[in-house]
C-alpha cells in the first residue's frame, strides 16, 4: 500500500502523522498541493490523504490503482462522489472530531455578542474606564442568556451538544426543520417550521452540512423574521447565510449581532462583504473553531483507522 497526504499543513505542525503511516508500506507527505499538481502526486498510490484538495474523475482516471480516498475531515464535497463509485475508488471521511472544540466556540461567540466583550475591551484601551464618573462602564447592553431560546438548525452530534450547553445557561431549547425536510416530531425531537423557529429564536445556531436545499437558507426573508435583537451563529459551512443579506441587518439594526467561523470563498483572497470595517455587532474568526489540538490529533487518529481497518479489508482479500 503506497499513500500520499496532499495537504498535510492544514492538519497544523503540531499534530503526529504517525497513524496514517502504521499500515502502509510507503508514505509521501506534501504541506499543500496546487491543483496542476494532483495529478503527478497522486500517481501510483493507493491511497490519497486530503483535506480540502479536490479530486475529480479525470484525476482517477489517470491514477487507476487508487482504492481509497482518506479525507482528513467530515466534509466530502472537494471529491467527485459520483466519479469514485464508478471507477471503485472508496471514500471514507471523519466524523464527531471536534464536536467540543466547536461547541466551545459556537459559545465564545455567543458570550462575546450577548457580553458586547469586544466593544467593552475596546473601550478600557481607549482610556473610557480611567476617565468614568463611577466604578464601572455600563455603555453598551448586556444580555442575560437564561430564559431565553437557542434555536439549532442541524440537530445532529453537534446541534445536540450545542443545544445541551445552551441547557446549562438556563436556555430553552428550539429545534428547525432544514430545508429539504418536514417539520414533525421524530426521534422524541419537535422539529418546527424554519419560520416558527425564527421568529421565536433568541440565539440561533447552524449545523449543517452545505446542500442545493441549504444553500442561502437565511436570507433577507429569514433575517426579516427573527427578533432585531437575535444573534445568528454560523460555524458549519459557508454559503447557509445569504452574506449580503446579513451585512444589511447588521448595518440596518435589524439583527442584534453574528458570530461567523465560515466564508463562502475559504481563504477569501478575493475579499468578502462581511469583512468590511463598517458592519456593527460581528465578529469573523478564520475557520478555525474545529482547530484545538485535541481535536485535529483525533482526526488524524480517526483517518488512521479508516486507513487501517480498509488496509486490513484488502489483505485478507489477498489471502483469499
Amino acid at each position: 500500500m503506497k499513500a500520499v497526504i496532499l495537504d498535510a499543513e492544514s492538519l497544523g505542525a503540531d499534530v503526529s502523522l504517525d497513524s496514517l503511516q502504521e499500515h502502509v508500506t510507503a508514505f509521501d507527505s506534501y504541506a499543500a498541493t496546487a491543483p496542476e499538481q494532483v495529478a503527478e502526486r497522486i500517481a501510483g498510490k493507493d491511497i490519497v490523504i486530503v483535506n480540502k484538495v479536490v479530486l475529480n474523475e479525470a484525476h482517477m482516471i489517470g491514477s487507476p490503482e487508487l482504492k481509497l480516498i482518506a479525507v482528513t475531515a467530515t466534509g466530502v464535497n472537494n471529491i467527485d462522489m459520483a466519479a469514485a463509485k464508478k471507477h471503485g475508488v472508496e471514500v471514507r471521511n471523519v466524523a464527531h472530531y471536534g464536536t467540543a472544540t466547536i461547541v466551545q466556540h459556537v459559545f465564545s461567540m455567543v458570550l462575546a455578542l450577548s457580553n458586547n466583550l469586544l466593544r467593552y475591551t475596546a473601550a478600557v484601551e481607549r482610556g473610557d474606564w480611567g476617565s468614568a464618573r463611577q466604578f464601572c462602564l455600563m455603555d453598551y447592553p448586556i444580555r442575560e442568556l437564561s430564559g431565553k431560546v437557542f434555536g439549532v438548525v442541524g440537530y445532529g452530534d453537534l446541534g445536540r451538544a450545542a443545544g445541551a450547553v445552551a441547557q446549562a445557561f438556563g436556555m430553552e431549547v428550539k429545534v428547525g426543520a432544514r430545508p429539504g425536510t418536514e417539520p414533525g416530531v421524530r426521534g422524541g425531537v419537535n422539529y418546527l417550521p424554519m419560520e416558527e423557529l425564527l421568529f421565536q429564536t433568541d440565539v440561533l445556531s447552524l449545523h449543517c452540512l452545505l446542500s442545493e436545499d441549504t444553500r442561502n437558507m437565511i436570507g433577507a426573508a429569514e433575517l426579516a423574521l427573527m427578533k432585531p435583537d437575535a444573534l445568528l451563529i454560523n460555524t458549519a459551512r459557508g454559503g447557509l447565510v445569504d452574506e449580503a443579506a446579513l451585512a444589511d441587518a447588521l448595518r440596518n439594526g435589524r439583527l442584534g449581532g453574528a458570530g461567523f467561523d465560515v466564508l463562502t470563498e475559504e481563504p477569501p483572497v478575493n475579499g468578502n462583504l462581511l469583512l468590511a470595517p463598517d458592519i456593527p455587532n460581528l465578529i469573523i474568526t478564520p475557520h478555525c473553531a474545529w482547530a484545538s489540538r485535541e481535536a485535529r490529533q483525533r482526526l488524524v487518529d480517526k483517518t488512521g483507522d479508516n486507513i487501517a481497518a480498509f488496509a486490513h479489508r484488502e489483505e485478507r482479500q489477498v489471502r483469499l
